[in-house]
């Protein structure tokens, strides 16, 4: 089963949707494709991220309909916050995680594992969000905004997963109004020190091959 796990350089910068766009396109090639949003903040009633995956998966791959939100969702906490902070610092046990993985593996060829806020949100004394991915021994897929400042944000989560030994793939959300400065500002750096990166949704054909090349 390949892992892919979804991050990014800080928060709304476009997690959902590219975790929507990867199970959209891996279940055009007739993979069976699911999702796991290991732990999600601000959840008074039930966990939004994660019920937008849960009805867009079981959409594209029926043989998950017997899933409930909570069954990808095994983390929830109610304040809107670090999971360090929603917590009231103590220790998570990781644990239920893993297990809601492995639950998927049977009815799953591909399973999108979307991340909470950024690499470094805390998860508790121990854990930061980065944890997750050797925990879950997942690929990473790392999306950045388009906006100025990206240079500097970009580079420091892309040091940031060199130094936990980790390679990401590298994609930008660029909102159409936001594209012509792109590549008048950022674009230029990019193309000179960062290729292969990739536009979302423009380029998610070759940014899904590439992920399961990895």
């Amino acid at each position: 089963m390949h892992k892919i796990f979804v991050s990014a350089t800080n928060t709304d910068i476009g997690k959902t949707y590219a975790s929507k766009l990867l199970l959209r396109h891996y279940a055009s090639y007739g993979y069976r494709v699911g999702a796991l949003k290991p732990i999600e903040t601000g959840v008074s009633a039930i966990p939004q991220d994660g019920q937008a995956l849960l009805s867009l998966a079981q959409q594209l791959n029926p043989k998950l309909n017997h899933l409930e939100v909570n069954d990808i969702v095994p983390i929830q906490l109610k304040l809107p916050a670090a999971p360090f902070v929603a917590n009231h610092a103590q220790d998570i046990d990781l644990t239920p995680i893993t297990r809601a993985l492995m639950a998927l593996e049977p009815f799953c060829d591909i399973v999108i594992i979307e991340g909470a806020g950024g690499l470094l949100v805390p998860i508790d004394a121990h854990t930061m969000l980065i944890d997750l991915i050797t925990l879950c021994q997942a690929k990473t897929l790392l999306i950045s905004h388009c906006h100025l400042g990206c240079i500097n944000d970009t580079l420091l989560n892309l040091r940031l997963l060199q130094a936990y030994n980790i390679t990401p793939a590298l994609a930008f959300n660029c909102k159409e109004q936001d594209l012509e400065h792109f590549q008048k500002i950022s674009q230029p750096y990019f193309d000179a020190h960062c290729k292969p990166y990739y536009l979302l949704k423009h380029d998610i054909k070759a940014l899904g091959d590439t992920l399961l090349e990895f």
